[in-house]
């Protein structure tokens, strides 16, 4: 870390979160904050049990865009010293167009709390598991790259039918990448297996293949498949519909 970085980050720095944090900071900073960021006050302004215990670590799971308020409180630290990290270039982030607010993408906010010694828990915590299940290690690795990038995701991969059986049970996905063309057993049958399980109901399932007929896709949707894509795709379309059978935001529409 740089001597400048270290000098941002000073004990003084390191506060709760709370909406006190630089009350005389200028309008523009405290308004950032803005209807995104949820605080709940008693008379004297201090925020109260239940909006710290809305401020748990899940809140901040799904979203994929921060404010400099959210971003403070995340990082434990003012508000002040994420405004001037951001202006100074080393927090990385945008204005939104037409105004003079600050906006932090996650990964961003990952990678600066990573390179400046601070606990990733509230961003890592609440991740969606994924699990790949394709022959393809090529692009088993660039799926993983991506989605690990995101910073809402943990993923798990397997290259066959059977390991998928067992792994599912073991890991209890949020949703399954999987490729219909397996060197064991079909898609379609790892789908079957699935749904035959009443605890795995709520595992989504996306199919991936080159190689299947329209008619067959519907035969997938048939043993419990959520959604299909034909390959080749673009792995930002798959996470996209990824996110929207997770009931998550979307990086397209952040």
């Amino acid at each position: 870390m740089s001597q400048e970085a270290r000098a941002v980050w000073t004990k003084s720095d390191i506060q709760t979160a709370s909406p006190s944090l630089d009350v005389g900071s200028k309008q523009e900073d405290w308004s950032e904050r803005g209807a995104d960021t949820p605080f709940q006050t008693d008379g004297n302004g201090a925020e109260t049990p239940m909006a710290r215990k809305r401020d748990s670590q899940k809140q901040w799971a799904n979203k994929t865009v921060f404010t400099t308020g959210e971003a403070a409180r995340i990082c434990k630290v003012s508000q002040q010293t994420i405004i001037r990290c951001f202006d100074s270039g080393q927090l990385k982030g945008f204005r939104v167009p037409g105004s003079r607010f600050r906006r932090i993408p996650r990964d961003q906010l990952y990678a600066f709390m990573r390179d400046n010694g601070i606990p990733t828990d509230a961003l890592e915590s609440g991740k969606r598991k994924v699990l790949i299940v394709d022959d393809d290690q090529e692009l088993v690795e660039l799926l993983t790259d991506v989605l690990e990038k995101d910073g809402r995701f943990e993923v798990r991969s397997v290259n066959n039918g059977f390991d998928a059986g067992m792994t599912v049970k073991e890991y209890r996905p949020d949703i399954i990448v999987l490729d219909v063309m397996l060197p064991d057993i079909n898609g379609k049958e790892v789908c079957q297996r699935v749904r035959s399980d009443p605890n795995l109901d709520e595992v989504r399932i996306i199919c991936i293949s080159g190689m299947v007929e329209e008619d067959k896709v519907a035969e997938l949707r048939a043993a419990g498949a959520d959604d299909f894509m034909h390959k080749p795709f673009e792995v930002e379309k798959l996470v996209e519909r990824m996110c929207q059978l997770l009931d998550m935001e979307s990086l397209a529409t952040s």
